[in-house]
């Protein structure tokens, strides 16, 4: 414990002098961060998805110092420091876990936990925080209907079992082929909306993070391609002088390969 709290106060005494004596760390306010700490907190999650515990030290490294920064600046506005920010978080966890520090019984279920944890959110406001407002408008759209659908089955609003969500997407496939047949641009991307909402809504009930599954798709994806365009090359050729069919073998041959 000894050694953490030494560089944590380490890193608080390197941020002091760097907002003092660098140019560039005197130049930076919390809105010419944010965008640094979205593209930080992308590599930690590459990390993650890659399970590369040496790069998620170094990534963690790396969002530690922007939340640092974020409580320097807040310091020098008056406004909070490092330990406001820590004492509330610990505060807030406290509370949020009667099941741990008070007398709830959950039965050892983490759904009443997470209920519990909406329900007490709402009351922090008096009642009056709408269930989906602490969801952020610029969050990417996959995440973001994940995190609505989690916080509305946090106060219940949710199937009664997990197997009827399919019945959802196939009427969803349903009504998406119907307007492909209409032919009516808008209304196709208003059902493929539906239809993703529907899916990722199976993910959630089945415990899959629907990002981290197409990032893994996509990650596959990208290790074919590059398979079938190095072995194209090999041939000295390149990919518009082959064939459907020529390139598909190439692609099988890649499968066969993971």
């Amino acid at each position: 414990m000894e050694r953490k709290v030494k560089a944590f106060k380490e890193l608080l005494d390197i941020m002091d002098e760097l907002r003092e004596k660098c140019p560039w760390d005197r130049e930076q306010t919390l809105e010419s961060l944010r965008k640094l700490t979205i593209e930080e907190t992308y590599e930690l999650g590459d990390a993650i998805l890659k399970n590369n515990l040496q790069e998620i030290k170094k990534e963690l490294g790396d969002l530690m110092l922007h939340i640092v920064f974020y409580a320097k600046i807040g310091s020098e506005k008056g406004a909070f420091d490092m330990g406001d920010v820590l004492e509330g978080i610990n505060k807030k966890l406290i509370y949020r876990h009667p099941h741990v520090f008070g007398d709830v019984d959950v039965d050892g279920s983490s759904k009443k936990v997470e209920e519990n944890w909406e329900a007490l959110k709402l009351k922090e406001k008096g009642g009056n925080k709408r269930v989906l407002e602490g969801v952020p408008v610029a969050m990417p759209a996959l995440v973001k209907a994940n995190r609505i659908q989690e916080k509305a089955s946090g106060v219940g609003f949710d199937w009664e079992y997990k197997e009827q969500v399919w019945d959802k997407v196939k009427e969803e496939i349903n009504e998406l082929a119907h307007e492909i047949d209409q032919v009516d641009k808008d209304k196709i991307e208003a059902e493929f909306g539906d239809l993703f909402f529907a899916m990722v809504n199976a993910a959630r009930l089945y415990g899959v993070d629907p990002e981290a599954a197409l990032e893994r798709t996509n990650l596959k994806f990208i290790k074919r391609f590059n398979f079938l365009e190095s072995q194209t090359l090999m041939k000295g050729k390149n990919l518009h002088e082959m064939s459907l069919a020529q390139m598909d073998e190439i692609w099988e041959e890649a499968k066969r390969g993971e």
